[in-house]
C-alpha cells in the first residue's frame, strides 16, 4: 500500500476499535457514582466486555486482547478451557482491579479499603484456577501416534504472486513433498499460487501417487474458484477421500475482500491487491475425516476466534491452522498469532499444528504449550509425531455464552450489593 495510505488506514482501524472501550466504560461510569464499585466492579468487567466486543465489532478484530497476557504458563490460562480467552481476560482484570483499589486508597489516603475484598477476590481467582489447572478435560485418542510433516516454503511475499517465481514455488513444495513420508504432510495458506483448475494435471497426479505410495494424506492450501465463478481462499486434501476440502470462511475486510465495492472498487483498483476478492465458504463445515485423526482446519486470521474454532468438535480430534504471515515481514506479528494459537489449543484442548509459509510452524500441545517449531525465514520440514485428543472442554460446548452470562452477573450483583462498601464514598 502507498505508505500515506498505510498510516491513515493504521490510525483509522485503530480509532474505530478503540470505540468498544471507550463507550462501555463511558455508560459504565454514568452509571455508577462510587470509585469504590468503578475500579473494583466497572474496570474490569469493562475491560472483559470490551474485548468480547471487539471480536464481533465491525466482524471483528480481537487481536492481542488482555488474556493473551496470560497464555500459556499463568494459572489464569487455566480459565480458557472454561470461559475462553475472554474469561482469562476477566480473571486477569479483577486481580488488577483489587491491586488498583489498595494503591489508590493507600496513595491517596481516603476511604479505607474493605481489606476483605481485596484479599478475597486475587486470593479466589487464583484458587480455583489452580484447581481448574489439575482437571484433564479430554484424553488421547489411542496410544499409537501419526507422524506429520508441515512444509514451511519460505516464499517471501513480494516474489509469491509474480508469474517468474510461479514454477519454482510448485516445485519447491513438490520437491518437499517427495522427501516425506509421514502420515499427514501439510504445506501452507495458498502454497500453490495459482488457481486450482489452472494447476497442471501431472501435478496433482504427482502428489496422489506420492500419497498412495505412502500411505500419506497431503493437505494444502490453494485458491479455487467455483463453477458459479466465485474465488475461496481454501484448504483441499489429496488422497483418502479428495472430497475434503475447506473454504475459509471468516475473510479479513480490505484484505481477503473489499467491503461495500460500488464505494471500494476505485481504490481496489489502484491499490492491485491480488486474490483481494474472496468469498466467504459456509459457516459450518465439517472436519476432513483422514482415518486415524479428525482434521478440524481453519485458514490463517481465523483462529484468532475461539467461538469459530469449536464449531468442528467434539468430532476433530486435532486442530490444524494453514496460515500466511509473511506479509508481517520481520516484526512481532508472526510470534504473536503463534500466542493466540497456544491459546485455541488451551480452549479445546487439543493439539494444534501450525503451518506457514515463513514462519512460525509449530506444533502445540493441548495445554498450550510449543512442542517443536521452526525458525522464521528458513525453508525447512518440520516433523513430529502426535496422538489427538477426544473429549470436549466447557468451553468448547458453551462457547462465549458462559463468559458473557458471568460478566453480566458479576456486575448485576456487585452494584446492587451494599453490604462490602464503605458508608461514605467519594468521587
Amino acid at each position: 500500500m502507498n505508505p500515506i495510505l498505510a498510516i491513515f488506514a493504521t490510525i483509522f482501524l485503530s480509532a474505530i476499535f478503540a470505540l468498544p472501550p471507550a463507550i462501555i466504560q463511558a455508560l459504565l461510569a454514568r452509571l455508577v457514582a462510587s470509585p469504590h464499585r468503578r475500579i473494583l466492579i466497572v474496570l474490569p468487567i469493562g475491560l472483559a466486555l470490551s474485548d468480547w466486543c471487539r471480536g464481533w465489532f465491525l466482524t471483528g478484530f480481537p487481536w492481542l486482547s488482555i488474556g493473551y497476557s496470560q497464555i500459556p504458563m499463568s494459572p489464569l490460562s487455566n480459565y480458557a478451557p472454561v470461559l475462553g480467552i475472554y474469561g482469562v481476560t476477566l480473571a486477569c482484570a479483577c486481580c488488577s482491579g483489587s491491586l488498583g483499589y489498595l494503591f489508590k486508597y493507600l496513595a491517596t489516603n481516603q476511604v479505607k479499603p474493605n481489606w476483605k475484598v481485596v484479599a478475597s477476590v486475587p486470593t479466589l481467582i487464583l484458587t480455583l484456577s489452580v484447581g481448574l489447572g489439575l482437571i484433564q478435560w479430554t484424553e488421547k485418542i489411542s496410544q499409537k501416534s501419526t507422524t506429520v510433516s508441515l512444509l514451511q516454503g519460505n516464499i517471501s511475499q513480494d516474489v509469491k504472486w509474480t508469474p517468474e517465481w510461479l514454477n519454482r514455488t510448485m516445485m519447491t513444495y513438490l520437491d518437499m513433498i517427495r522427501q516425506e513420508k509421514s502420515d499427514l504432510i501439510l504445506l501452507p495458506e495458498t502454497a500453490i499460487p495459482l488457481l486450482s483448475n489452472n494447476v497442471p494435471e501431472s501435478y496433482w497426479e504427482a502428489l496422489r501417487d506420492h500419497a498412495q505410495k505412502y500411505n500419506s494424506h497431503i493437505v494444502l492450501g490453494v485458491p479455487e474458484k467455483s463453477e458459479e465463478g466465485k474465488f475461496y481462499n481454501s484448504v483441499i486434501h489429496i488422497g483418502g477421500d479428495e472430497s475434503n476440502r475447506y473454504r475459509k470462511h471468516h475473510l479479513v475486510p480490505f484484505g481477503d475482500y473489499f467491503p461495500m465495492r460500488s464505494i471500494t472498487a476505485v481504490l481496489l483498483n489502484y491499490l492491485s491487491i491480488p486474490m483481494s476478492n474472496f468469498s466467504p465458504g459456509a459457516a459450518n463445515q465439517k472436519p476432513f475425516d483422514l482415518g486415524k485423526q479428525v482434521l478440524g482446519v481453519d485458514i490463517c486470521y481465523e483462529d484468532v476466534f475461539g467461538e469459530e474454532i469449536i464449531r468442528q468438535l467434539p468430532e476433530a480430534t486435532l486442530l490444524a491452522n494453514f496460515t500466511n504471515d509473511a506479509w508481517w515481514g520481520k516484526s512481532l506479528g508472526p510470534q504473536q498469532h503463534l500466542q493466540i494459537a497456544q491459546a485455541r489449543s488451551i480452549e479445546t484442548g487439543r493439539e494444534l499444528l501450525r503451518v506457514t509459509n515463513t514462519g512460525v510452524t509449530a506444533v502445540i500441545d493441548h495445554k498450550g504449550h510449543i512442542v517443536t517449531r521452526l525458525p522464521e525465514f528458513s525453508e525447512n520440514v518440520l516433523r513430529a509425531e502426535i496422538y489427538g485428543r477426544k473429549g470436549i472442554t466447557p468451553y468448547s460446548r458453551w462457547g462465549n455464552f458462559a463468559f458473557v452470562f458471568l460478566s453480566l452477573g458479576i456486575l448485576l450483583l456487585g452494584l446492587n450489593s451494599r453490604s462490602y462498601w464503605p458508608k461514605t464514598e467519594k468521587r
